[in-house]
């Protein structure tokens, strides 16, 4: 006869902890409740393994978010070890690290108003579109550093962040994921560099006939050979996209395939695509390990990711 533990009813209690509501979940184990426990369960499991290497990708909206800071505290504690990201991410990163912020709005608004306003509208986030222009006179001034160089896009990116102000990124809204990466010297890939507004901006200078060359293949065999020889790998997927494959097939060519694996997405699996194709589905090519521990969490990553760091900051001792 099959045992079936009971669902536990979920009490919250006066000056609850959010590890105790994380408990409580895990003592409900069903629906969202319960993979949101699981999902800060494993992470938890796989960042104090000391041989497991953890490969973090972030796709989405996170920095207009509001996530800036949560992803610049899980690198800064080490819960990461290699960080592949979104183009987007780091253009807004960068827009802030240079005194920009990003604006509370709404959806319901008229967007024409927005543009003769000079705003740009990333559903209810806002950011001054002027903002580019300072983006613009930031790489006028750094660029040509790199002229005449030959890098990959993770030494770019770390070029990158140490052309940012460390006395400025430590507090508030000028701390920066380029920084953080830099300075503790994390991997850091954007196979899609070129996609975003930190692109345009190179571009800007390739079509000046300004010799920047970035090589964005080098990259792979960086990823690869650390996915070779790293005695455990673990993932965690923020969204889904470019950052998610770009890990996934680094594992597909590893002789280890992911042995821990947190995702986190609002995409659904029945069209096919990378994004909300569950973590199970990559047993199949070789990427997740048949014996590993996942899950998917259905749920917007700006309320499942504060909650599971904050649960690790209690749980991981440094």
């Amino acid at each position: 006869m099959i045992t079936i533990p009971n669902v536990n009813q979920i009490n919250i209690k006066k000056d609850m902890r959010v590890k105790d509501i994380i408990l409580a979940m895990e003592n409900s184990g069903v629906m969202g409740a319960g993979r949101l426990s699981k999902a800060a369960i494993i992470s938890k499991e796989m960042i104090s393994d000391k041989n497991c290497k953890v490969f973090m990708g972030l796709a989405g909206a996170m920095v207009p978010g509001g996530m800036k800071n949560i992803i610049i505290d899980m690198l800064e504690n080490k819960y990461v070890d290699v960080f592949v990201v979104t183009g987007a991410n780091l253009t807004h990163d960068l827009i802030e690290a240079l005194g920009f912020h990003h604006g509370r709005g709404t959806h319901l608004v008229d967007d024409k108003k927005l543009h003769k306003q000079g705003v740009d509208r990333i559903y209810d986030s806002y950011m001054p579109n002027k903002a580019y222009e300072s983006l613009e006179d930031f790489f006028e001034k750094h660029l040509p550093e790199i002229y005449g160089k030959e890098l990959n896009i993770k030494e770019f990116l770390w070029w990158l962040g140490s052309k940012i102000p460390a006395a400025t990124f430590k507090h508030g809204s000028n701390r920066s994921i380029l920084r953080s990466c830099y300075e503790k010297q994390i991997p850091i890939f954007c196979p899609a560099l070129q996609d975003s507004g930190i692109g345009l901006m190179i571009y800007n200078h390739i079509a000046k006939n300004k010799k920047i060359k970035i090589d964005a293949f080098s990259d792979m065999k960086e990823i690869m050979g650390i996915a070779w020889s790293c005695k455990k790998a673990g993932v965690i997927y923020i969204g889904g996209g470019v950052p998610k494959n770009y890990i996934q097939q680094a594992m597909q060519l590893s002789p280890k395939s992911a042995s821990y694996g947190v995702q986190i997405t609002m995409d659904r699996p029945e069209p096919g695509g990378s994004s909300g194709a569950e973590l199970r589905e990559g047993i199949s090519w070789g990427k997740m390990n048949e014996k590993g521990k996942f899950v998917d969490l259905i749920c917007d990553a700006t309320i499942a990711l504060p909650l599971i760091l904050a649960y690790l900051k209690d749980e991981i001792k440094q």
